[in-house]
Parts: structure tokens; sequence; C-alpha cells
């Protein structure tokens, strides 16, 4: 098994056999921490349930939208708004399906599936990726992987694919509906899709009058939403880069170019706080290289 130092976060490697019923306690090689491991206990297999849906988005506004989309389904919808809520509340819950922001904070949206996928008491949950695209006319593809994800869509297709996705996963309509939506007329999509992107523009733009704390959120959300994008778009050349220490010169331009899209979007009073821009990075990086350890 392979278990994680709680002082320099290095991954050892602990023979099972060696574990006593009680616990055993084991030396970190390179920091010298004392760590106290336990045989892993089998839990009863639980189903996972058809009436849950786990939302986990940094956005309140989003998740609301969200909310509104799958009403229909009758489903209770549980709320998660990082990373480690979102696990913690999908290891309780078991809901059958998560929807989840891909820019999470605190753990992003692909490594809690990534995570949850791996667990054999949640490997057939399924999931939707929500992807904040910052730069929607540069990247018109899909990503080169959905991490494990069964189905992916990005913010401002919410209003017009996120309910059929939900029910195509769910294999089943909501209960008395004679179909999933009323049709829409050619013009609406279009008119939905604007309405969203003013959505878009003005979450990473506030208005004076929005509070601190708020700019900054939506700082640190743009900010987390650059560099996923990187991510998702360059997936093998990241994790070569992130090997080879080679990141920042790899990624040179595409830096340069989110940090002016970052510098332009957000305030200077709100910049004046943190570089939540370099903190963004230096997080993902961080994370990324644990992983692949």
């Amino acid at each position: 098994m392979v278990v994680l130092c709680p002082k320099c976060r290095v991954r050892l490697k602990v023979n099972e056999a060696r574990i006593s019923s009680s616990g055993s306690r084991f030396k970190c090689p390179k920091c010298g921490a004392v760590l106290m491991v336990r045989k892993p206990v089998d839990r009863p297999k639980k189903d996972l349930d058809t009436g849950k849906i786990l939302v986990a988005h940094s956005n309140p506004e989003i998740l609301q939208d969200i909310r509104s989309v799958i009403s229909p389904l009758g489903c209770e919808i549980i709320a998660a708004a990082d990373g480690i809520d979102a696990i913690v509340k999908a290891m309780k819950d078991y809901p059958f399906l998560t929807i989840m922001e891909v820019a999470l904070p605190k753990i992003y949206g692909f490594e809690v599936c990534k995570r949850l996928k791996s667990r054999p008491e949640t490997k057939d949950m399924k999931f939707i990726m929500i992807a904040s695209i910052y730069d929607k006319k540069k990247y018109r593809r899909n990503p080169v992987s959905l991490y494990g994800a069964d189905d992916y869509i990005e913010e401002h297709e919410i209003p017009e694919l996120l309910l059929d996705k939900t029910v195509g996963l769910r294999g089943y309509a909501p209960a008395g509906s004679p179909g999933i939506e009323a049709p829409r007329s050619p013009a609406e999509p279009q008119v939905r899709k604007e309405q969203s992107e003013t959505v878009a523009r003005e979450a990473v733009s506030p208005p004076d009058h929005i509070s601190t704390d708020k700019k900054v959120e939506k700082a640190k959300r743009l900010a987390r939403t650059v560099i996923n994008d990187i991510y998702l778009y360059n997936t093998a050349k990241v994790e070569d880069s992130i090997k080879n220490g080679n990141f920042y010169a790899v990624f040179a331009s595409e830096l340069r170019e989110g940090r002016k899209l970052y510098e332009n979007r957000v305030s200077p009073e709100t910049r004046a706080v943190s570089d939540f821009f370099t903190e963004a990075i230096e997080n993902f990086l961080s994370a990324k290289a644990d992983s692949l350890l």
C-alpha cells in the first residue's frame, strides 16, 4: 500500500504484511517523520443513490444555475464548494452522479474524479465535468482527456446541454414527464449563450459595489481557470514539463497570455491583495508533482 508522509508529502510504499492488527510505526526515509500506519478497513459496498446528485462548483451563482436546470429530475441536490468538500460528501452520500467544476479550489475537479474513480465503492459513480474556458475563440475542441469522467461541457453550455447529458447518464427521464424540456425556437440557444457569456464576463469583472472578499474569490477562480485550461489542452506536455522541472519555460507564452488576461479582468486593488495568479500556478504544480511521483 502507498501512504503519504504528512510532513514532506513523499509517497511511501509499505508492505501490508508488516502492519500489525493495531497498526505499526514507520519512519520516513526522507524527513525522518514517524508515521502510524494501519491496515485499510474493508467497508461493505454501498449502492449509489440514483435519487442524489452532487454538484461541486466554487461559484454560488453557477451552482444555482445548475440546480435550476436539473430540478425537473426531482433528485436531492448536494452542494460542495471545493474539491475536499466534494470528496467528503461523495463518500458520505454516494450520489449516482457528480456534476463538477474542473477548476475547483483545494483539489482540482479532475483530481477529485480520479480519486473517486479509483475507490471500489465509488468507481461506478458518473461524472460530468464543467470547464470555464476563458478563451472560447481559441479553444474550440474537446480536452485531450476527460480524466475518468463520463462527459464534459463548458460553463456557457449549461442551459442547453446539462439536463440532456444528466438524463443520458441516469438512463431515464423524470417520472411523469412527457419529455426533457419544451422545444426551443431556433434563435433561443444563441440568446441564452449570449446571456451566459455576459454572466461569465461579469463573474471575472465584478462591479465596484461587490465586496472585497467576493472580488478576491473571483480573481482566484479566474487564475485557476487559466492554469486549468493550459492543462486540459496540453496534458502530456504539462506533465512532462513538471517532471523535467521546466514548466515555466515550456509554457512561457501561454502564461504571459494568461497573466495579461488576468490583469485586464482583475482590478488593481484586488491584485494588490496578493498575486493570486502565481499562487494558483504554484498550487497546481505542487499538487501535480505529488500525483506524478
